[in-house]
């Protein structure tokens, strides 16, 4: 594998984490900070912006499974692919903790 391989493999990871509060909250109809909201991720933006916003990250996060060549069975595509998902899901937790409670 070439080395952008790992790059899309690890963004894989971090946009299909990324997906999740997205979606989830926009279909139980929640607002959620975007990148959309005013100001830029701190404001909440309405929840079907939040569902486009989450199927955006589930289709780039596809995208970039397929380009990093996760599913060929590299042992080190499929731990930089769970490095992506451990560090952007740290990342939101901290970031999004008490941001709106």
């Amino acid at each position: 594998m070439k080395w952008y391989h790992y790059i899309a493999c690890f963004f894989a990871g971090a946009f299909l984490v990324n997906f999740v509060p997205h979606f989830v909250l926009g279909v139980c109809g929640i607002s959620f900070t975007t990148p959309f909201a005013t100001p830029p991720g701190k404001g909440l933006s309405p929840a079907w912006v939040n569902v486009l916003w989450g199927l955006f990250n589930l289709v780039a996060g596809y995208v970039l499974f397929r380009v990093g060549l996760v599913q060929e069975r590299s042992i080190w595509a499929l731990i930089v692919f769970f490095a992506g998902i451990l560090i952007m899901s740290l990342n939101l937790s901290m970031t999004l903790s008490g941001l709106h409670n």
